[in-house]
């Protein structure tokens, strides 16, 4: 499974997303979510359970990272 990887500042005002993966192929990097700081893991919990996305700039979570939690799940950019 190929993944492009941009930067937050390529990324720009761009919504960041989280879905629900099968997988996880390397080179992909898989944080627990206990790994999470304290503001990454709330950010994670807000794009996972609620109606409201986040912008690249409002969150220090990496598109093509994956969270492993109750699934996988893959941060990425719609």
């Amino acid at each position: 499974m190929a993944t492009s990887e941009q930067s937050h500042t390529d990324l720009g005002s761009r919504q960041i997303t989280v879905r629900r993966v099968e997988s996880v192929a390397p080179p992909a990097t898989v944080r627990h979510i206990d790994q999470l700081e304290a503001a990454a893991l709330e950010e994670f919990l807000v794009l996972l359970g609620s109606d409201r996305p986040l912008t690249a700039a409002e969150t220090s979570l990496s598109v093509g990272d994956v969270i492993a939690f109750t699934d996988y799940y893959r941060i990425s950019c719609s």
